[in-house]
C-alpha cells in the first residue's frame, strides 16, 4: 500500500488540541455541536450503533435531546470522518466494516503512530514522562486482572487504553500528523469493540507489549519504540481478523 507521503512535522500542537484530542473538528462549531459530534462518534465506535444500522432522526433527537439541524450537521461530520455513510432518499448510516478495511487502516495508522511516536521522543520532556508511565500504570491495573474480570471493563480498558497510547505521542509537535493518527486510532477502536471476546492469553500478553513500549519510549529509542509499536498494531489487527 502506498504511503502518505505530506509533511506533517513543524506545526505547533496547541494545548487544547492536546487536552481535547480526537474532539477537535477541522471546522469551526458552536459547544453543543462539537458535544454532539463527540458523543455520536463515541457511540459509533463502542458499537451503541451497530455498522450498517439506520440513524433515525427521531431516535436521535430523542437520545441526545437536540433539533434536527444540530444532528444533520454532527452526521455530516461523521461522514467526512468516515464513521457514516448517506444515502440519497435513504438517510445516514453506521458505515460498514470489513476485513480489508481493517487491514487498510492498520497500515495507515502505523505510518502515522511511528511518525508521531519518533517526534514525541524528540520533543517531550520529564513531565511528559512521567505521564506516560502513570498512563501505563492505570492500564496496568486492569490488564492484571484475571481474564473474566477483564472482560467485564472492557470499556473502562478501551479508555484507558486510548490514554495510554496517547500519553506516549502527547508531545508530537505535527497538529495535522497529531489528528491524523487519533481519526486512525478510533477507527480501530470500532473494531477493538467488534472483537472484544479475545483468547484468554491475550491480555497478558499485550499488558507486557504496553510494558516495553513505555520503557523504550522513557529510554528516548527511537528504533526500538518505533519497531515495537508497530509490532504491537499489527498483531492486534491480526487477532481482530480473527473475529471479523
Amino acid at each position: 500500500m502506498d504511503r502518505l507521503q505530506p509533511e506533517l512535522r513543524g506545526i505547533a500542537l496547541t494545548e487544547d488540541l492536546k487536552r481535547a484530542g480526537r474532539r477537535e473538528t477541522q471546522r469551526i462549531e458552536p459547544s453543543a455541536g462539537r458535544d454532539i459530534v463527540a458523543r455520536l462518534r463515541d457511540d459509533i465506535v463502542s458499537n451503541v450503533f451497530l455498522p450498517d444500522s439506520k440513524l433515525k432522526f427521531a431516535d436521535l433527537t430523542k437520545r441526545y435531546e437536540v433539533g434536527i439541524g444540530t444532528l444533520r450537521e454532527a452526521l455530516s461530520q461523521l461522514v467526512s470522518e468516515g464513521f457514516v455513510t448517506v444515502e440519497v432518499g435513504k438517510g445516514f448510516k453506521v458505515a460498514q466494516v470489513s476485513r480489508e478495511e481493517l487491514i487498510e487502516v492498520t497500515d495507515y495508522y502505523v505510518d502515522l503512530e511511528k511518525r508521531a511516536l519518533a517526534d514525541s521522543i524528540a520533543h517531550g520532556d520529564d513531565v511528559w514522562e512521567s505521564q506516560i508511565v502513570a498512563a501505563h500504570h492505570r492500564l496496568s491495573i486492569i490488564e492484571s486482572l484475571p481474564w473474566s474480570q477483564r472482560m467485564e471493563r472492557h470499556t473502562e480498558w478501551v479508555q484507558r487504553h486510548r490514554e495510554f497510547h496517547e500519553s506516549l505521542v502527547a508531545a508530537c509537535q505535527g497538529r495535522w500528523l497529531f489528528r491524523l493518527r487519533t481519526m486512525m486510532f478510533d477507527q480501530l477502536d470500532r473494531y477493538r469493540f467488534l472483537a472484544k471476546m479475545q483468547p484468554e492469553g491475550m491480555g497478558k500478553t499485550k499488558f507486557k507489549e504496553h510494558g516495553l513500549i513505555m520503557q523504550a519510549v522513557v529510554a528516548r529509542d527511537v528504533a526500538k519504540a518505533t519497531q515495537l509499536i508497530e509490532d504491537h498494531i499489527r498483531d492486534t489487527t491480526k487477532a481482530g481478523l480473527k473475529n471479523l
